[in-house]
């Protein structure tokens, strides 16, 4: 049931043309999702709650590697994207491999684009043309004290006692 979820490009951009039909709205977001956590638990529900349909774009394996280091990820793309599309409150999950989902961004023209208030809008990745193309863009407050960094390195230190 899960595996469903988990969607090619042209799988979503046809899933994408009938919740338009159907006048659903769509929310993207996107991130590793390297070792999930209650603050990306959190974040997803809120996320959900902006629209109808919640896609979540999930960076590679390759691009976790070039944007966090060549440790990492810790787990590998098959099982993040199997733990995503398990939320009940994620409607879609699409892999990329550029380091950013610009294109993915501008080929599924959500209705919302969401990320962490950790980011302003205004160098959140493909705010400008969701807002060009009518759509909306907006922070979520994040969990205080979760975070995959902190993770490993509370992991690490746990090793080292």
């Amino acid at each position: 049931m899960t595996k469903n979820k988990i969607a090619s490009l042209e799988n979503l951009l046809n899933w994408r043309e009938i919740w338009k039909k159907n006048n659903q709205k769509v929310v993207f977001t996107n991130g590793c999702f390297d070792i999930v956590h209650l603050g990306h638990i959190d974040y997803l529900e809120k996320a959900k709650q902006k629209g109808d349909k919640l896609v979540v774009g999930l960076n590679s394996d390759a691009s976790v590697k070039r944007i966090k280091g060549q440790k990492r990820p810790i787990i590998p793309q098959y099982a993040r994207l199997r733990m995503l599309a398990a939320m009940e409150f994620v409607d879609a999950v699409v892999l990329f491999e550029e380091d950013t989902p610009e294109q993915l961004i501008e080929k599924i023209c959500p209705d919302m684009l969401v990320k962490g208030s950790d980011y302003e809008i205004k160098n959140i990745v493909g705010s400008d043309f969701v807002i060009a193309n009518g759509g909306k863009v907006e922070t979520l407050d994040l969990v205080d004290g979760f975070s995959t960094s902190n993770i490993i390195q509370k992991i690490k230190e746990v090793e080292n006692l």
